[in-house]
């Protein structure tokens, strides 16, 4: 979604859908970023840093979407919101659950493979040295 910003509901429902999507498919990411959102529109040279001491808090955005995507669809999904600098705390809190009911689904990584050739090259480095 390029358009306007969602509500903070509304992410966390498009956000929920975005993970189990991710975590059905075979492989994929979901990237989430965060930054300041910018309140004014235009900026002049005398105010090029003027966000580094704001006089009050800024807003924060929120941008999430599905990376590349690989599917068949080829389709990427953008969302985005934006959360004030009250309402952090409880935004955070209830990403934390959303994102720990994303992760459930994933698989530990197989290293058997990794082991054996651990185990290999072990085994070939004991036969060379030999005492006469």
């Amino acid at each position: 979604m390029a358009g306007s910003p969602l509500s903070i509901d509304e992410f966390f429902v498009r956000l929920a859908e975005l993970f189990d999507s991710r975590r059905k498919a075979d492989h994929g990411s979901s990237l989430v970023s965060y930054g300041n959102a910018s309140t004014t529109e235009s900026q002049t040279l005398d105010d090029t840093f003027a966000d580094l001491h704001p006089a009050s808090p800024l807003p924060v955005l929120i941008r999430a979407t599905n990376g590349k995507p690989n599917d068949e669809s080829g389709k990427k999904i953008k969302l985005s919101t934006i959360v004030q600098p009250d309402a952090l705390e409880a935004f955070f809190i209830r990403y934390a659950e959303v994102w720990k009911s994303g992760m459930h689904g994933l698989r530990k990584r197989d290293r058997s493979g990794r082991k054996k050739a651990k185990a290999k090259k072990k085994k070939v480095g004991g036969e060379g040295e030999k005492k006469i």
